[in-house]
């Protein structure tokens, strides 16, 4: 039954930071595509959707205690593993790669659900055991294993990006639960190899995206474009920006896939370093915040949980926003509660409702 106390625990300062950054994403997602076709333009709608689609599931997820989700954790993960499977088998392809389940009405991307059932799944395993001296190779064999079968489904999708998030993830929280020095030395030494014996697995477009990135004017009309033209709408914001609805690469369609991957050069376009300033500070009270209700939880299974949620939103924001500025590698990362994405924005809302749970009940035991 729920408890009525849970109600005065609310996190109402959380889910308003999350609530005023996906407020500025759909103003600039209706600017980004204020010069398509008028159905076109139903972008923002839709983001509105996928938003209160998503707040519904996150307090949804507020009326059951999250410590339940430690027996579920097993079911959770082989269901999103079988869900990757049966992409490979039966997926719906577009622009060459294979992500999605069509459910008719609404394209089901599993590899964005499993970032959240790997929190979950890692959280149980290592709440469940103790380190005192750190985790060894030998601790961290199953841990691997488990990031290791998402990672390869979802690099024959091919969704490198995501992969390396799911990564990047499981990473994070065996970070936190602590390695011990000679191994965590170990795999920094591993992890400098794997580039080199990586690179002949890439296939040839993500080759040429890594080129790309070392050098993008080597090819500007053709695998270049898109970083070029986002760096030309980043740096002409200036200061100040050019002004809601007046930048000129995204109105006159020079910056691609401005409603998704690159929705932050838009912003960035209009709103200038004034306003990047203010969102990315937006996102780390978020981060922040979560990192803070991570230590005020009440038990391991609450901490690792909630460090694993933070863990994915920053690996987003970090990734995408050096995608943008032509730091990273062009990789095709969502900026969280930002870029359009049904899939995405749900499975953010998720990570939103698992944190607030746990803030809610940190004075439960």
């Amino acid at each position: 039954m729920f408890d009525r106390r849970l109600l005065t625990h609310f996190d109402w300062f959380f889910i308003l930071l999350i609530l005023l950054v996906a407020a500025i994403g759909i103003l600039n997602l209706f600017s980004a595509t204020f010069s398509w076709s008028f159905a076109a333009r139903a972008i923002h709608q839709k983001q509105i959707f996928w938003l209160l689609i998503g707040l519904s599931i996150a307090f949804l997820l507020c009326l059951f205690d999250y410590r339940h989700l430690k027996h579920w954790a097993w079911s959770l993960y082989i269901g999103s593993v079988l869900l990757l499977g049966w992409v490979q088998l039966f997926g719906k392809v577009s622009m060459g790669a294979r992500r999605w389940i069509d459910l008719g009405f609404f394209n089901l991307q599993p590899s964005e659900v499993i970032k959240v059932v790997i929190v979950i799944t890692l959280a149980g395993y290592f709440s469940n055991r103790s380190y005192p001296q750190g985790c060894g190779l030998p601790q961290l064999a199953v841990p691997f294993l488990l990031l290791a079968v998402p990672f390869l489904l979802i690099l024959r999708q091919p969704d490198l990006g995501t992969a390396l998030l799911v990564v990047f993830i499981g990473v994070t929280l065996i970070l936190f639960v602590r390695i011990r020095f000679r191994t965590l030395l170990f795999l920094i030494m591993a992890g400098a190899l794997t580039p080199w014996v990586g690179w002949a697995f890439l296939k040839d477009y993500q080759k040429t995206r890594i080129q790309i990135f070392l050098d993008p004017e080597s090819d500007p009309l053709g695998a270049g474009y898109h970083i070029i033209q986002s760096k030309i709408a980043v740096g002409s914001g200036g200061f100040w920006g050019r002004g809601f609805l007046h930048g000129p690469q995204s109105q006159l369609s020079f910056l691609p896939e401005r409603h998704t991957d690159f929705a932050f050069s838009v912003f960035a376009e209009e709103w200038g370093f004034a306003g990047c300033t203010v969102l990315l500070a937006l996102y780390c009270l978020i981060i922040v915040w979560g990192i803070y209700i991570a230590y005020r939880a009440s038990d391991k299974f609450g901490r690792y949980l909630a460090v694993g949620v933070i863990g994915m939103l920053f690996w987003h924001v970090v990734i995408n926003l050096g995608m943008v500025i032509g730091l990273l590698p062009v990789v095709g990362v969502p900026l969280p509660l930002f870029s359009y994405g049904g899939t995405n924005m749900v499975t953010t809302m998720i990570g939103v409702g698992l944190l607030m749970n746990v803030s809610m009940r940190r004075f439960m035991f």
